[in-house]
């Protein structure tokens, strides 16, 4: 860090003026002669406003919309300024901890800049994270679950969660070779599906959903092979159908998309990729 150059302290300097100024704003929102609101918080009733505000920057993030993009990360830390600020409240810790436990995590983590390791390319530098995060849990007290997934949160969105336990299954090989096979395991689940889903009897709603459930799980671990982020896929085909189905609204004129048949509808739908391809 003492190898900064002198508008980078400067810029470091003006950083941590403004973070102080956040965490004091806080603070006085918390106060007994605060706002009412930001005093009735708990851990527990602003969890749904951090998810909300993370996908509001992801959004921000896929338009290009950097002036968004920056109004939603000031969002975004106000989620962690609140968190710590409440922790303080109940006297457990403060902001300054969670800064502190935070650098001395990446000094930890990054040998290669911060200490003699050597890492050359990415893929080094995840194999040194890795070893040190490995480092890190062996030197705490064991919980009483054991095993390689044990230190695999369940508390994160399910994509993230098959990503890396497909992952860590992977490191000791237990995976398929390449993505050839997973293909034809997607279609071994589909098929499992179709049979869960017999019109001739009652639908039984717990097999279907495991069966829809395997059937997630091969696709993320496909997408893990090919390097694709899943929930980033998905978010962007959300974007394509909403841009295309405005594109059928726009060509429906002024009779409502609910007046069509499908059939009608099919063809508007068939209009807006031909142009979108175009």
């Amino acid at each position: 860090m003492s190898h900064l150059a002198p508008t980078q302290v400067e810029a470091q300097r003006d950083a941590a003026a403004a973070f102080a100024e956040a965490a004091a704003i806080m603070a006085r929102l918390r106060a007994p002669d605060g706002c009412p609101w930001d005093r009735a918080q708990t851990l527990d009733s602003i969890k749904p406003h951090t998810l909300e505000e993370t996908y509001e920057v992801f959004d921000a993030i896929d338009r290009r919309d950097w002036a968004g993009l920056q109004d939603e990360l000031g969002d975004l830390l106000l989620q962690v300024l609140s968190y710590a600020q409440i922790a303080h409240d109940e006297g457990r810790f403060g902001i300054a901890d969670v800064i502190r436990t935070l650098s001395a995590k990446l000094l930890r983590r990054h040998p290669h800049v911060f200490g003699d390791a050597s890492a050359d390319t990415p893929d080094d530098v995840i194999t040194t994270w890795e070893r040190v995060k490995q480092q890190e849990r062996a030197a705490k007290p064991q919980p009483q679950a054991a095993g390689l997934l044990a230190g695999i949160s369940s508390a994160m969105p399910a994509f993230t969660e098959a990503r890396k336990l497909g992952k860590a299954a992977a490191n000791i090989g237990f995976d398929w070779p390449n993505a050839d096979g997973l293909f034809d395991k997607i279609a071994e689940e589909v098929q499992e599906l179709r049979d869960e889903v017999d019109p001739a009897a009652p639908p039984d709603t717990a097999r279907i959903e495991e069966e829809f459930g395997d059937l997630l799980f091969v696709m993320t671990n496909l997408a893990r092979h090919l390097k694709v982020d899943p929930e980033q896929a998905l978010r962007r085909a959300n974007a394509k159908f909403r841009r295309r189905f405005s594109r059928m609204e726009a060509f429906a004129a002024d009779t409502p998309l609910a007046e069509h048949t499908t059939a009608q509808m099919e063809d508007l739908w068939d209009r807006a990729k031909q142009e979108e391809r175009a």
